[in-house]
């Protein structure tokens, strides 16, 4: 006779086998992911996963999604039982901390055997595409601020001028001076009040966006580059030109150089979009010259020409020759970052010797700034210098300030 210890092998293994042998002959559920076709910068979204289990037991696993290393996730890995010959959702927030196109690829799902005692790890959820975009909500937001009601609370000054093409903007009461064509007979019989009409000057203006993507623009400002910040300020004040029906172009210079000829209407917004949401920044130095040489081969027609730079202390050689040749045929305004910690250091207290030779380093920094900021605008180019957070409607105020002058038309 056996001894016991010797059956109770038998027996243990036996199970061991039986285990292993149930949990090979157990189907992989099948898993379909669900993933927005387009996500914002830091914005979080819903990703779906979709499993069916054919099998007639629960299934105990373990998921790991194949998210990329510049995306966060929570609730990963998730952990949970399957029921049988049914489907089951999982819902997990993913965002981005990276602009451009993201992959995300298959997932591992891990099963357990029916006693507990083998694991088996499977492939499943093919490769899922998606892009990342600035995050355009807070410029949507502010364009949608930026109306007639709003538009003081933000800063925003639109202003009119009189012209021979005028296109109807708003009726309202009547007053003293105004034209008798321009009454509104119609509203004025149903109101049993003076009611005028409004016009706006139909000017189709042009735009430009010259955007320096050199190692100018890495700098972090709050939690975003440089870079970004002005892709945002490019977007508000992009989406604004393209409603008024004026053309917006967009040229990269510095590591890559990009081209968006100028395209018009509200119609155009998602092509700005596509052509932004994937640039980047590189380590080297931008060439100022050879992008107003360019400039100036594809933009035959005068344009308002917005330079996107920071400006730093070697810059007035750089500049000036550049900005002297785009302003033979066109409006020219510079528009610089002023880095929120720099403008910290210089209002700050010194406490230390170490405190007063940064707070000193600032000042000669920003008082380098103004002069070359000076120098330029005897050259007749306009200067925006401003921090991140004022930059959007600073830079919309210019653009509409110039463009009621016409000096783009």
């Amino acid at each position: 006779m056996l001894p016991v210890w010797l059956l109770a092998s038998a027996l243990i293994a036996a199970f061991v086998l039986i285990d292993g042998i149930a949990l090979l002959l157990t189907k992989s559920p099948e898993v379909k992911r669900i993933v927005p076709e387009r996500f914002a910068l830091n914005a979080e979204q819903d990703v779906e996963l979709v499993f069916y289990n054919g099998n007639r037991r629960t299934l105990a696993v373990e998921v790991f999604d194949g998210i990329p290393d510049w995306s966060v996730a929570e609730g990963f890995p998730w952990m949970g039982k399957l029921p049988a010959n049914a489907e089951f959702h999982v819902r997990y927030p993913l965002h981005f901390v990276e602009r451009g196109p993201a992959s995300i690829q298959s997932a591992f799902l891990i099963m357990g055997s029916p006693m507990g005692l083998w694991q088996r790890r499977v492939r499943v959820a093919g490769e899922s595409e998606t892009k990342v975009y600035p995050d355009y909500s807070p410029v949507l937001q502010m364009a949608l601020l930026a109306t007639e009601a709003s538009r003081d609370l933000m800063g925003i000054r639109f202003q009119r001028r009189s012209g021979a093409s005028r296109e109807f903007l708003q009726l309202r009461e009547y007053q003293h001076g105004d034209a008798l064509n321009i009454v509104d007979w119609k509203s004025t019989s149903r109101l049993r009040k003076l009611i005028s009409r409004e016009f706006e000057e139909q000017r189709h203006q042009s735009i430009i966006f010259l955007v320096d993507n050199g190692r100018r623009m890495r700098a972090i400002d709050g939690n975003l580059p440089q870079f970004d910040h002005c892709l945002n300020a490019v977007l508000f004040v992009s989406y604004l030109a393209l409603k008024q029906g004026d053309q917006v172009g967009i040229m990269s210079f510095g590591g890559e150089r990009r081209w968006l000829p100028p395209v018009q209407g509200p119609q155009s917004m998602p092509q700005v979009l596509n052509h932004l949401y994937d640039a980047i920044t590189y380590p080297v130095p931008s060439d100022y010259h050879e992008a107003a040489e360019q400039l100036m081969l594809r933009q035959k027609r005068r344009a308002m020409v917005v330079l996107m730079t920071n400006l730093r202390g070697e810059s007035p050689k750089e500049l000036l020759g550049p900005m002297a040749l785009l302003r033979q045929r066109h409006h020219v305004i510079l528009a610089t970052l002023r880095e929120q910690e720099v403008e910290a250091m210089v209002q700050s207290e010194a406490h230390s010797l170490e405190d007063g030779l940064s707070a000193g380093a600032a000042r000669l920094y920003m008082d380098e700034r103004r002069m070359i900021a000076a120098e330029l605008e005897t050259l007749g180019v306009g200067v925006i210098d401003t921090t991140a957070a004022d930059f959007p409607v600073a830079l919309a105020n210019r653009y509409l300030a110039d463009r009621a002058r016409g000096v783009a038309g």
